[in-house]
C-alpha cells in the first residue's frame, strides 16, 4: 500500500470509491467533483494498492467570516473489502503529519469514538452549522473562545442541503 496526494489522473478512481463506499449515494463523489471542477484549495491524499485508490482523505478551509480559521477533515472513505483493517487509521495519521495539517486547528463532524483516537476532543466553539449541538463535531488545535458558526466551501453547503421534491409544484398558504 502506497500513500500519495491525489493526483489529477486518480481523480475518476476517488469518485469511483466514493460510490463503491457508500452505494446508492452520489453525495460524497459529487461533493469532490465540484470541489475540484470549482478549483477549491483541497490537501487530499489517497492509498494505493495494486494501482487501485482504496483510501481518500481531503482537508477544505474552515471559515470564520470570511476569514480562514482552520480545516474540515472530509470527506473520507476506505474501499469496503479494506475496511476494518488499518487502511483509514494509517490514512489520517500519515495525514496529520503532513506539514500543511499538523499546525492548523482542525475539525471534523463524524463519530467521536473514533475521531478521539487521533487526538480530536469535543468542540465547543465554534458551532457547527450541520450538528447545532456540537454533538459529534470535534476539533484538534483550536483555541477558539468567540462564538460563531464555523463555515464551509460552498459546495459543502450546497451538498448538506436536502435535494427539493420533484414533480408538481404546490402553492402553499
Amino acid at each position: 500500500m502506497k500513500i500519495q496526494k491525489l493526483t489529477e489522473e486518480n481523480r475518476a478512481k476517488v469518485y469511483a470509491l466514493f460510490q463503491r463506499t457508500f452505494p446508492g449515494s452520489g453525495h460524497e463523489a459529487g461533493l469532490v467533483q465540484k470541489l475540484h471542477e470549482n478549483g477549491r484549495d483541497l490537501h487530499e491524499w489517497v492509498c494505493i494498492q495494486t494501482n487501485k485508490v482504496i483510501a481518500y482523505i481531503a482537508f477544505t478551509n474552515a471559515y470564520h467570516g470570511k476569514e480562514i480559521c482552520g480545516l474540515h477533515l472530509g470527506p473520507m472513505a476506505v474501499a469496503p473489502d479494506f475496511q476494518k483493517q488499518g487502511v483509514g487509521t494509517e490514512l489520517l495519521r500519515f495525514a496529520l503529519r503532513q506539514e500543511a495539517i499538523k499546525s492548523q486547528p482542525l475539525f471534523v463532524l463524524g463519530a467521536p469514538g473514533y475521531y478521539q483516537r487521533f487526538g480530536f476532543e469535543p468542540c465547543r466553539m465554534p458551532i457547527c452549522p450541520f450538528d447545532t449541538d456540537n454533538a459529534h463535531f470535534l476539533s484538534m488545535r483550536n483555541n477558539t473562545t468567540t462564538s460563531f458558526v464555523v463555515g464551509y466551501e460552498p459546495e459543502v453547503k450546497a451538498a448538506a442541503i436536502p435535494p427539493r421534491p420533484q414533480g408538481k409544484k404546490r402553492r402553499t398558504l
